[in-house]
């Protein structure tokens, strides 16, 4: 299961709508990639459609799709939101990520 916070959730929901999308309806698709300073980089965007072999979720009233492989690295994560002037935006808070960069972008298992 992947979470999202109360503050992930209205700030999710505010860049949905500015962009087009209704949180209502579609998704948010988070997922894992080479890269980063760690080895592997969280990727988050907007989605209309679900893939087949996606994972979906609904948490705090956002739908949440992940696919098969970066499921197994995103198993119990939470998604939060840090604003102000030191945020760093949205946050990966990933109980399976043994090392994680300063920027907290990247992981490594």
């Amino acid at each position: 299961m992947i979470k999202v916070s109360d503050t992930a959730r209205k700030k999710l929901v505010e860049l949905m709508t500015e962009e087009g999308y209704n949180a209502a309806t579609d998704f948010v698709r988070v997922g894992v990639k080479s890269g980063g300073c760690s080895g592997l980089e969280y990727v988050l965007k907007f989605d209309k459609a679900q893939n087949d072999d996606d994972k979906l979720f609904e948490d705090n009233n956002i739908k949440v799709t992940v696919d098969k492989k970066s499921f197994l690295y995103l198993i119990g994560t939470t998604l939060e939101y840090s604003g102000g002037l030191n945020g760093k935006g949205f946050v990966f808070n990933n109980p399976n990520a043994q090392r994680t960069c300063g920027c907290g972008e990247s992981f490594s298992l």
